[in-house]
Order: structure tokens, then sequence, then C-alpha cells
């Protein structure tokens, strides 16, 4: 084999494993993330996609009801949790994050 035999097997060799090492990953990320999705139990704290923090309060194969406030209870697609969530939700503020401070 010459070196320019080996320089070509390499100029596609390296774009290929290169490729491949990215479609695995991926395939890894989404089997974890449907696992995470089919071992949520009613009660837990799940955070989902669109970033609302919500307990599970009620689950059917396709769809989950989360409670964000004490009576207030919003239906989402199962596939919509994107993390369980260890501690509370974020507490909310008291007033304007970036707003001017007071006595100014």
């Amino acid at each position: 084999m010459t070196s320019n035999d080996l320089s070509s097997l390499l100029f596609f060799a390296i774009p290929v494993g290169f490729i491949a090492y990215i479609f695995l990953g991926q395939r890894r990320r989404v089997r974890a993330l449907q696992e995470l999705q089919a071992s949520i139990v009613v009660g837990e704290e799940v955070r989902t996609t669109s970033g609302l923090y919500g307990r599970v309060t009620a689950l059917t194969d396709a769809e989950m009801h989360l409670e964000v406030a004490p009576g207030v209870v919003v239906r989402f697609d199962r596939r919509a949790v994107d993390a369980r969530v260890s501690g509370a939700a974020p507490a909310a503020t008291n007033g304007p994050v970036d707003g001017p401070a007071q006595g100014e």
C-alpha cells in the first residue's frame, strides 16, 4: 500500500467515523430521554421541554396532568418531559429582576 492509497483511505474514513460517532451519541441521548419519560410516576416534580415546572397528578399512556400552582392543573403530552427535578420549582421573585433598584 502506498502513502497515496493510505491518505485516500483516511480522507474517506475520518469523516465517516465522525458522522457515525455523532449518530451513536444522539441515539444514546434519545434512548435515555425515552427511559426517563417512561419512568415518570404520579407525585414527581418534572420540567417540560417548554420550561414549565410542575408536579405530576395523573398519567396515561400518552399524556400527563401537571399541577403548576395550587389548584391549577394543565395537560401535557407525556413526551414533553425534559427532566426530573430533584428539588422544588424555582421560587418566584418579588418584583422585576432587572428593573431599577429601590431609592433611585
